[in-house]
C-alpha cells in the first residue's frame, strides 16, 4: 500500500492512460478523484476503483472551456481538501485533424495548446499552493516522447508536449525545498484509443499499414501498455520518488534514449 489514504486526481480518468494510473492508485490504498468529458467511461473507471476498497468519485469536465475549471477545482476541494497528488493526464492527440505546418488549423492549435498545457498550468497553480502548505505533494505530468522530438503532422501536440515538460522543470525548481515533486512522463506510442487514432493517420501519410508501423515502433517492436506508464506513476507518487523532481521519464521501448 505504496499511497495508503492518499488522495489523488486524475484528469482524463475515463480510458487510457488516465483510468490505468487511477486504477494503479486506488490498489495502491489511495482515493482518487477522475475526470473526463464522458460520463460513461468515468463510470466504469469509478466503478473499477471502488472495487479495490476505495473511494473513487467522477467529475465531468470539459477541460476546453475554461469557464469550467474554477467550478472544477472548487469541486475538487470540496471532496478533497488537500490534494496529495495531482495527475495533469487529459489531452487531446495530434490525429484528429493532423496537417503539415503550412495548413495547420489555427483553431485546432489553440485547442490543443489549452488543453495540453494551459490546463496543467491552470489546475498546478489552483492545487500547488496547498501541497506546499502540507509540505508533501506529488504532480505527475504526462507529456510525450514527442515532447523531446518532432513528429510530421502535430505542430500543436509537439509544440504542448514541449511547453509541458518546461512547465515540469519550472514548477520543479520553485517547490525543490517544500516537500512537493513534479516529474513529467513521456510515453511512447502506448495502447490507447487515442494512439490508434495517430496510427492510422500516420499510415495514411506513410503509404504503409498501421500493423507496420506497431511492428516498427520501437527497438522492442511492441507499443506500450497504459498499466506500464501506471507502474511509473506510483513510483513518482509514493516515497519511492521523494529525491526525484523535474526529470521528464521515457518509457517508449527504446524508441527515445535521451
Amino acid at each position: 500500500m505504496k499511497l495508503k489514504d492518499k488522495k489523488a486526481l486524475v484528469t482524463g480518468g475515463g480510458r487510457g492512460i488516465g483510468k490505468a494510473i487511477a486504477m494503479a492508485f486506488a490498489l495502491e490504498g489511495a482515493d482518487v478523484i477522475v475526470s473526463a468529458r464522458s460520463e460513461d467511461q468515468l463510470a466504469e473507471t469509478v466503478k473499477l476503483i471502488e472495487a479495490t476498497g476505495r473511494k473513487g468519485i467522477a467529475v465531468k469536465v470539459d477541460m476546453s472551456r475554461r469557464e469550467m475549471l474554477q467550478p472544477f477545482v472548487k469541486e475538487v476541494s470540496s471532496h478533497f481538501p488537500v490534494l496529495d497528488i495531482l495527475v495533469n493526464n487529459a489531452g487531446i492527440g495530434s490525429a484528429m485533424r493532423a496537417r503539415y505546418i503550412a495548413d495547420f488549423e489555427d483553431d485546432y492549435w489553440d485547442e490543443t495548446i489549452e488543453i495540453n498545457l494551459t490546463v496543467p498550468y491552470l489546475l498546478t497553480k489552483a492545487f500547488l499552493p496547498a501541497m506546499i502548505k502540507a509540505g508533501w505533494g506529488r504532480i505527475i505530468n504526462i507529456s510525450s516522447m514527442a515532447g523531446k522530438t518532432g513528429m510530421p503532422t502535430g505542430a500543436a501536440y509537439c509544440a504542448s508536449k514541449h511547453g509541458l515538460i518546461g512547465l515540469t522543470r519550472t514548477a520543479a525548481e520553485e517547490a525543490a525545498a517544500t516537500g512537493v515533486t513534479v516529474n513529467a512522463i513521456c510515453p511512447g506510442p502506448t495502447n490507447t484509443p487515442m494512439m490508434d487514432e495517430r496510427f492510422k493517420a500516420s499510415a495514411e501519410l506513410f503509404g504503409t499499414t498501421v500493423e507496420h508501423l506497431k511492428a516498427t515502433v520501437n527497438p522492442m517492436k511492441r507499443i506500450i501498455e497504459p498499466e506500464e506508464v501506471a507502474d511509473l506513476a506510483v513510483f513518482l507518487a509514493a516515497e519511492t520518488g521523494r529525491g526525484i523532481t523535474g526529470q521528464s521519464w521515457n518509457i517508449s521501448g527504446g524508441a527515445m534514449i535521451h
